[in-house]
């Protein structure tokens, strides 16, 4: 079967692009995109088709990436398609059969909408409610043309059911064990994520304002012209001086500060999944992340601690847990093996396989 995976850009690396390559890997697909620049830094062996660039300017970003998604044509190019972000399935029109791996419905037009709101001018505001009217819509009309839909967790099942009244299977992202290791319980702290305002970083550089004592690592980058621009220039002017906003890092010093932070930190609004929780658990290392969301079904009481999304309670964590990071170590390994790679492979094939079946079956 030839199998090609749409996905929307890779303007930055996240954990919905590492799942694409994946994937890519696990089913020999070609992957068609329309921003690369991320894509040659996380894998330049990759079998990449671009649609080309989209327009770096916020809002219309998104509409040069729906648009070119739209317009293609490669139905009879591939067997199967899979679709992978918030843009990509409006190609799913003409491409079938198919499968969505829903990361999760649009924020910004369905349960972030509000908070999208508060954060912009009065003039942005109106653009924004109209823009996000048209744009959920096509949304909407575009889901119908999807055959299959699975995701990330238990949380986002739940946003589809509420969004689009759909099913989906759940299938955990993986975590690759054995490429991580612990050097140790350094001086700092990690935070791995792209910088944009649903993470609340600002949070964590208040959190670590109150803490001269400990010191704290930023990981993560943003893609250009996109909501995020003015975010990540708001961060750089009121860093703390115990936090390095470091940017994007490679795949190697990555996995040297997972195996030589003391701990990690997660403050994500109502996080999809959360990938990173267990990445630094596989290096042995205990997670302080807001009660919310994905992290709900990743961290356990022997693998860090739960919080409300407050600077006291954030800072009591991090107190807590930097006494004895060390005790943590066995529980946090245990627990990142329960999301082997193995187990994603038998179950996005199967996902696959019950797809295409369930369609032939329909000619």
């Amino acid at each position: 079967m030839k199998v090609a995976i749409f996905h929307d850009y890779f303007g930055a690396i996240g954990g919905g692009e590492r799942i694409v390559l994946l994937m890519a890997k696990l089913l020999d697909a070609d992957i068609i995109t329309t921003d690369t620049e991320a894509l040659r830094k996380m894998d330049p062996e990759a079998r990449v088709i671009s649609l080309g660039p989209t327009i770096k300017y916020r809002g219309y970003k998104q509409i040069a990436a729906s648009l070119k998604f739209y317009y293609c044509d490669f139905s009879d190019d591939y067997d199967f398609f899979i679709f992978s972000g918030n843009w990509a399935h409006y190609a799913a029109h003409r491409h079938h059969p198919n499968m969505w791996y829903c990361h999760t419905p649009v924020r910004a037009f369905y349960d972030l909408y509000d908070v999208f709101m508060r954060r912009l001018d009065i003039i942005s505001r109106q653009e924004f409610r109209i823009w996000s009217r048209i744009q959920r819509k096509y949304d909407q009309q575009s889901v119908r043309h999807i055959d299959t839909i699975v995701t990330n967790s238990k949380n986002v099942q739940g946003r589809i059911r509420k969004t689009y009244n759909r099913d989906a299977e759940v299938i955990y992202p993986p975590v690759d064990t054995s490429k991580f290791y612990t050097t140790g319980y350094g001086d700092f702290w990690l935070s791995v994520n792209r910088l944009y305002p649903e993470k609340r970083i600002e949070l964590q550089l208040e959190v670590f304002r109150n803490l001269p004592e400990e010191k704290l690592i930023i990981v993560g980058g943003y893609a250009s012209g996109d909501h995020a621009t003015r975010y990540h220039q708001k961060l750089q002017q009121h860093l703390p001086p115990n936090v390095n906003l470091k940017g994007e890092v490679t795949d190697l010093e990555l996995l040297d500060l997972y195996a030589t932070c003391k701990g990690f930190i997660c403050t994500a609004i109502d996080e999809d999944f959360g990938l990173t929780p267990l990445e630094a658990m596989a290096s042995g290392k205990p997670v302080v992340a807001v009660d919310e969301g994905g992290f709900r079904e990743t961290v356990t009481p022997r693998t860090g601690i739960l919080v409300e999304p407050s600077q006291v309670n954030i800072v009591n964590a991090i107190k807590t847990l930097s006494r004895n990071p060390e005790s943590y170590k066995e529980a946090c390994v245990a627990r990142a093996r329960e999301f082997n790679p193995a187990h994603f492979e038998e179950q996005i094939k199967k996902a696959v396989e019950n797809a295409y079946s369930a369609h032939q079956r329909t000619l």
